[in-house]
């Protein structure tokens, strides 16, 4: 006799005829004539059509899990504050005494320069002017008010170099350009330190720097360079603002090496340009040709500071 197979049209269809069978006791009778009982088969190529239509290898899938109920959070909140609701022990509030001892500093600055006076000899150059390069030699004398606050005094003297363009106008325009050099200027200087840090070298040695800024009012001179020598040539007094920054690098307690740029600015004569019509200085002084000259020097030195050591005035 035939098996008689039974195709699953949905996996919950077995699971539900199973547990009713279980739960009415029926025994399934054997068919007269001592024919074995007929068998549910779900196996071969109808268990392969029910895998596709939601039965796979013959197990049955109870489905997806109901999702639990989302919590109160309210409630929750409510039942851990009421848990962790104690009453306030009512008492002498104990004041714990502080002293400097327990406020500890990891590294504090090296180096201090409030009170002390800075010695700084400097040379500079010219780096805007494609005529006339000027060297200059000098010096600035500080004293810090306080570790960010200083004035001080400032002199320069200059030395003219004529550049190569100034010959090349000379020859290709058969003229001279209309040029001055300076001899000297003087200032009061006002310095204030807002930038502070330290970098490593190599992982092995720290280097602290700072970088001040300048700003001071002072005077010069500037000499005006005839182009014909048969005229004299005449000088001007000069009213010289100045503005910069400058960066620091501290080597030792009484020894730093300075870098930095400033700007003088002033309003220059020049010879004029009809100069045959003004055949004495005074006159040609008179008629001269006025601009605004921004004359930008790099200046580097070292700077020596007095005195040599200095105390901390607060705890570690």
């Amino acid at each position: 006799m035939k098996r008689l197979r039974m195709r699953a049209s949905h996996r919950s269809v077995l699971f539900i005829a199973g547990l009713a069978l279980a739960a009415s006791g029926t025994a399934v009778a054997q068919p007269q004539g001592g024919e074995p009982e007929p068998e549910i088969e779900m196996g071969g190529e109808e268990a392969a059509a029910g895998a596709e239509g939601g039965v796979e290898g013959g197990e049955i899938d109870m489905g997806e899990p109901e999702p639990e109920p989302a919590g109160d959070l309210a409630a929750d909140m409510a039942a851990s504050e009421a848990a962790n609701a104690a009453p306030v022990k009512a008492g002498e509030v104990t004041r714990t005494p502080l002293s400097w001892q327990d406020i500890l500093v990891v590294v504090r600055k090296p180096f201090l320069k409030a009170r002390r006076t800075e010695l700084l000899p400097m040379v500079a150059t010219t780096l805007n002017d494609n005529m006339v390069r000027h060297y200059a030699i000098g010096g600035q004398l500080s004293y810090y008010l306080t570790d960010v606050l200083a004035i001080g005094v400032e002199g320069l003297y200059y030395q003219p170099t004529f550049r190569e363009p100034f010959d090349l106008v000379a020859r290709q325009a058969r003229r001279l350009p209309t040029i001055n050099t300076y001899n000297w200027s003087a200032s009061l200087n006002f310095h204030y330190v807002p930038v502070y840090g330290k970098f490593a070298v190599f992982d092995k040695k720290l280097i602290t720097w700072e970088v001040a800024f300048t700003a001071g009012i002072g005077a010069g001179q500037s000499v005006v360079e005839e182009r014909d020598k048969k005229y004299p040539g005449f000088t001007n007094l000069l009213i010289m603002p100045n503005a910069g920054a400058s960066f620091r690098f501290f080597l030792t307690k009484w020894l730093t090496v300075n870098a930095g740029v400033r700007d003088y600015i002033f309003l220059d004569k020049f010879e004029p340009v009809d100069r045959a019509m003004y055949t004495s200085a005074s006159q040609a002084k008179d008629h001269a040709d006025s601009r605004l000259i921004n004359n930008v020097m790099f200046q580097v030195g070292l700077s020596f500071w007095l005195p040599t050591s200095f105390e901390y005035t607060t705890f570690r």
